[in-house]
């Protein structure tokens, strides 16, 4: 059999695709986001009225904390069509779903109209959110991963990545702008309904683009050859892909539950915890909070490409590190700038913390990319990433907002980050190193020549 390596595909190929799966994970993270900073800003007072403010934050995270829920049963389902199907149909699906749900959000009447099926409603519409959501991220990041080449593909990699400060640009951007032109009673009336609704024009061109790409070739190829196993032999029925992983690549797993802890912990502080310490304990107001969330996000958009190419010259795991191990040292820092109550202050604070939140999501996408194997890497990939959301990015700002509550101190705040700093320094030092991996390899968690061998290659899957 030939050797598994694919020849790169032509460059304005490789860029389409780039372009379809980074647009579509930026309307995808966008209406995620923007239900979080609805949720800090407006959603305690829509449809928990009747709460202490902080009670109704907390409340309002709670929600917030239910679409996490909802990604890994998005990650398991996706993740096994996708390994079945291919990449395409799913990311299709998966980009209906969200803006159909953000669309709803728009739509939705508050509890001053319909009471508590308010709260209900809401929380429902937040679960298909994060359904959507947990079986966007492997496909995206899979689908560029398996067109680009090798020696550069951490660089192509990261652009899907680039979706999540894109989106958070693109909703903090409309949430600041409706801030600054709308009186507080006009935003918190209808104001705050135009951002969700604008998901479904968003939507319209992200489908546009993202019919327009070819299924990834990696797959095509490993679906071609298990085809052709079963037509020439007596072969056994091929696992389902959820079995496969645990099977054959529960450390990976593991390591890439505990690659996401600091990684998603630290995000959501930063950047949705952020808006509730900033107005409620730094005397910050809305609109200041949400500019300097933006001007970071700028910057976040624009470093991760130039941390995934580092990851192709030094390696996934060294990158990864460095952001660990910064962030846990920037969290006393960051508090401490924050508490100043001055803008540029604030802005330096969001901006290195996302910063250095960036060296471990740019080499997140190939780094998990190149854990498993072709018919098993969407659920793979999958379940790593999203399982930990339920424990890491879920519960972040739920469990920041009610340390704020309990101790009146930044302090228990930074030392639970910096625990979840300890925790994806671990992880991501038990691994392996995974750059020089071919993808169509059966055992990419093996040794990089091992994978590469000729015998890999003739077992590829």
């Amino acid at each position: 059999m030939a050797s598994g390596t694919t020849a790169p595909p032509p460059p304005a190929n490789l860029k389409r695709i780039v372009a379809a799966s980074l647009i579509g994970t930026t309307i995808e993270w966008y209406d995620f986001f923007l239900y979080g900073s609805a949720a800090a800003l407006v959603f305690n007072e829509l449809f928990f009225p009747d709460s202490d403010p902080l009670v109704g934050t907390l409340l309002s995270f709670l929600t917030y904390a239910v679409g996490f829920a909802a990604r890994p049963l998005g990650a398991l389902v996706f993740g096994h069509y996708g390994d079945r199907l291919g990449r395409k149909k799913l990311l299709v699906l998966s980009l209906l779903l969200m803006g159909g749900a953000t669309f709803a959000i728009g739509l939705l009447p508050t509890h001053a109209t319909i009471g508590t099926a308010a709260p209900v409603l809401l929380t429902v519409l937040r679960l298909v959110q994060g359904f959507a959501l947990g079986g966007e991220w492997g496909g995206a990041v899979l689908l560029v991963s398996e067109h680009g080449d090798a020696g550069r593909r951490g660089f192509w990699a990261s652009w899907p990545q680039t979706g999540a400060p894109a989106g958070q640009l693109l909703a903090t951007g409309v949430l600041s702008f409706l801030t600054a032109v709308l009186s507080d009673a006009a935003f918190v009336s209808w104001g705050w309904r135009i951002p969700f609704l604008l998901s479904g024009v968003l939507v319209i061109v992200g489908m546009w683009i993202r019919l327009s790409v070819d299924e990834s070739p990696v797959f095509q190829q490993a679906l071609a050859q298990a085809e052709t196993r079963k037509a020439t032999q007596a072969a056994a029925a091929e696992k389902l892909p959820l079995v496969a992983v645990l099977r054959h690549h529960w450390r990976d797993v593991l390591v890439a539950m505990g690659a996401r802890m600091a990684e998603n912990i630290s995000y959501y502080v930063i950047t949705a915890f952020i808006l509730v310490y900033a107005t409620t304990s730094a005397g910050v107001s809305k609109q200041t909070a949400l500019n300097a969330v933006l001007i970071a996000s700028a910057v976040h958009f624009a470093v991760i490409p130039a941390w995934g190419a580092l990851s192709d010259r030094i390696g996934r795991r060294p990158v990864y590190l460095m952001g660990a191990v910064g962030v846990g040292l920037w969290m006393f820092p960051f508090f401490a700038l924050v508490d100043t109550g001055g803008f540029g202050s604030l802005v330096l604070a969001v901006t290195v913390g996302l910063v250095l939140h960036g060296a471990m999501y740019a080499p997140q996408a190939a780094f998990f990319s190149e854990m498993f194997a072709t018919r098993m890497r969407y659920s793979g990939a999958s379940i790593g990433a999203q399982f930990a959301s339920v424990a890491a990015g879920a519960p972040a700002p739920l469990i920041a907002t009610a340390l704020l509550a309990d101790y009146d101190s930044s302090t228990p705040i930074a030392l639970y980050v910096i625990a979840a700093a300890l925790l994806t320094v671990v992880a991501v030092g038990v691994a392996k190193e995974t750059r020089h991996r071919d993808l169509n390899a059966i055992e990419p968690s093996a040794d990089a020549e091992q994978a590469t061998a000729p015998a890999a290659d003739a077992r590829a899957v």
